[in-house]
């Protein structure tokens, strides 16, 4: 399962070469049948803010793309949550659903992604004890759209925060949603399960 997309900590210099790129992600996609999305794409003003408006080229012009190629996309929004809703509510429409990618608790943020679409993905932050909405924001979101993740090898759950992160420490996202959503981790695990399944087509 892959995934193909220029990650906003990677925009080119300019216009062309994004464009240049994203030609090249097309032919790859096409010559590739085991790839199932468009991602990460996105904004992330954490690392660079001195290159927003390509960022913003380069997250439009590939949401165009997947919606070309009819696949779904891996969003990945830092620092960048004005400009991120603001693309989704009224710069381009998401023609194949997507995910917004280790979201952050921001309502407004999961209300215009739900608006779109889109699914939202729970990874270790949730469990923090320092994250704030972190509850509200897994009640807010319908059960038919909810993902986990573990954005290896970071972000690592509690109580394992710190080490290196990977698939088997899920089952503490899973055992936080089912804890909040009052569900068993089995049933939690088979949602979430079926819902990747949906987005991806797989």
């Amino acid at each position: 399962m892959l995934q193909y997309g220029i990650h906003p900590s990677d925009i080119a210099d300019n216009k062309e070469q994004i464009d240049e790129q994203i030609n090249q992600i097309k032919e790859l996609v096409k010559s590739n049948k085991k790839v199932v999305g468009i991602g990460e794409i996105g904004l992330d003003y954490y690392w660079h803010n001195d290159n927003k408006e390509l960022q913003k080229y380069a997250f439009t012009k590939q949401i165009n793309l997947a919606n070309e190629l009819n696949l779904p996309i891996s969003i990945h929004t830092r620092d960048a949550i004005d400009d991120t809703i603001n693309i989704l509510k009224n710069e381009v429409k998401i023609k194949s659903s997507g995910v917004l990618h280790c979201c952050p608790f921001n309502r407004e943020l999961v209300k215009h992604g739900l608006d779109a679409g889109l699914y939202i993905a729970f990874g270790g932050t949730c469990t923090f004890k320092n994250s704030k909405n972190a509850d509200e924001i897994i009640n807010m979101v319908p059960l038919e759209k909810i993902l986990i993740e573990t954005d290896s090898p970071y972000l690592a759950p509690d109580p394992v925060r710190g080490t290196r992160n990977d698939s088997r420490n899920l089952i503490y996202v899973i055992k936080k949603i089912a804890n909040v959503r009052e569900l068993t981790v089995e049933e939690v695990a088979k949602i979430t399960y079926n819902n990747a399944k949906e987005l991806f087509k797989i």
